[in-house]
């Protein structure tokens, strides 16, 4: 699980804290009634105060990072900031009771909702640090890194090791230390020439380089956040260095120890959390929605073809990592054998394969196509964490080996089911380095207004039928 996964999870935890302390809410006014014999009289300024406790719980929960899973934070603290936390929204949700005048509401009712929600919040997320602990224990949940060492690097190196909830997993270290190969050379695969990171970060699924030697050379720094840049993997120096115009800087703190970051992806992490809470949340009431319609698509491939229903497929996703794409399949069973024959008829250049009129597809296949509706299951993709409802289109992995370096740079955002090209109104005809530069267009200008207009535009070119 990547740290965007993560971040995505604690979304989710958050959206169900806030429903859960909604359901704590009526628990208690039954609670209170109960122990009043009965005598609580009910009034619609109840709901009033209800109706506030969501957004209210949320946008606190987000903001404070509560649900952030640190990989140092104590239950201790987890239990601290829970309480601090539950004071702060009860106490806003005072001052709900006094704007409005809900001078019904009975004060023992929001008194057991606290005591009842710091109980249920606290045991929530402890239960979520643990396991989330023991992953990182078990080496899941990482960030692969390639660490640029030197020998005064080894007390940090061994600190990562020592400390698996860290979540750092070393991928690789680059040094010309003897030190540093006679310390680690039997754990980790160890570079002496840092000429190579460049071949590591095309070939290898690497998340962040680590910059910790003493000595700093200004072009060697230089040319090393190219490369990142370059293909979107975050670059961390232990150092004071000066600010890179062409990216993000962070100061950060690894083990205590400051790096500053230079991220080439957006970071606007407000509007980056409400495109995750808003990709789950609309997947998970568009498939609720579409069931009938998906249960008859899935009859109609049945009943028109041989084959399975759905298509899986491997596709490259973030930053490289592979994973199991779905649709609804389109074409003949043995498609990808026949593609051999067909790759002369190939009308799109580059490493993308694309036939308007491609014989192996079925007649429902057609129709889906068109319409677009074969992309339905690939919101179940966006539900896993895989996808998002917008972003660049994910490709095959052999389409990747044949990108040009600056190319990989549209893998440093998570792959959507739309985006600016799909909605092009002559897609078909784009040639493909064009669609790679609308693609880190899209992410160098990403923001949630640009989401919109790009589902709404997606919804038009449905309704439209301009599929191939």
């Amino acid at each position: 699980m990547t740290g965007e996964k993560e971040k995505q999870t604690g979304r989710v935890v958050g959206i169900i804290i806030s429903i859960l302390s909604l359901l704590i809410f009526i628990s208690a006014f039954r609670i209170t009634d109960y122990f009043n014999r009965g005598d609580l009289i009910y009034s619609s300024e109840y709901l009033t105060i209800a109706l506030f406790i969501v957004p209210l719980w949320y946008v606190g929960i987000v903001q404070t990072n509560l649900t952030r899973f640190s990989r140092n934070k104590s239950d201790l603290t987890i239990i601290f900031e829970t309480g601090l936390f539950v004071i702060t929204a009860t106490g806003f949700l005072a001052l709900v009771q006094v704007a409005f005048d809900l001078s019904q509401v009975n004060n023992y009712v929001i008194l057991t909702f606290a005591i009842l929600d710091f109980i249920l919040i606290s045991v929530l997320l402890l239960s979520s640090s643990r396991y989330y602990k023991k992953l990182l224990r078990k080496g899941l949940n990482v960030q692969n890194v390639i660490v640029i060492a030197d020998a005064n690097c080894i007390d940090f190196i061994e600190k990562l090791l020592l400390k698996k909830e860290s979540g750092y997993h070393i991928h690789t270290i680059i040094s010309d230390s003897d030190i540093i190969e006679e310390v680690f050379s039997s754990r980790f695969s160890i570079e002496r020439d840092v000429e190579n990171l460049k071949a590591i970060l095309r070939q290898q699924v690497i998340d962040e380089v680590l910059y910790c030697r003493n000595k700093i050379e200004q072009d060697e720094i230089r040319h090393f956040i190219y490369l990142c840049e370059e293909i979107g993997v975050v670059f961390r120096m232990q150092s004071s260095f000066f600010h890179m115009q062409s990216t993000i800087t962070q100061l950060e703190y690894v083990e205590g120890i400051p790096f500053l970051s230079f991220i080439n992806t957006p970071d606007n992490k407000f509007s980056h959390r409400w495109k995750i809470i808003f990709d789950v949340l609309a997947s998970f009431f568009i498939l609720l929605i579409w069931s009938p319609v998906i249960i008859f698509i899935a009859i109609a491939i049945k009943m028109t073809s041989k084959g399975p229903v759905i298509f899986r497929q491997k596709r490259v996703g973030l930053r490289g990592r592979t994973f199991d794409i779905y649709k609804f399949r389109t074409m003949v069973i043995d498609a990808e054998e026949q593609r051999v024959k067909l790759e002369k008829m190939n009308e799109m250049d580059g490493p993308v394969f694309k036939i308007k009129h491609d014989p192996r597809v079925t007649s429902i296949g057609r129709i889906l196509r068109k319409t677009g509706l074969d992309e339905i299951p690939q919101f179940f993709n966006v539900l896993n964490g895989d996808m998002s409802l917008v972003g660049p289109r994910p490709p095959l992995p052999k389409e990747v080996n044949m990108y040009e370096r600056w190319q990989l740079r549209r893998l440093s955002m998570r792959p959507g089911i739309t985006c600016i090209w799909q909605i092009a109104p002559n897609r078909n005809s784009i040639s493909f380095n064009e669609w790679m530069r609308l693609d880190l267009q899209y992410i160098d200008s990403w923001s949630l207004k640009l989401d919109f207009i790009l589902l709404a535009k997606t919804v038009q070119t449905v309704i439209k039928g301009s599929g191939q």
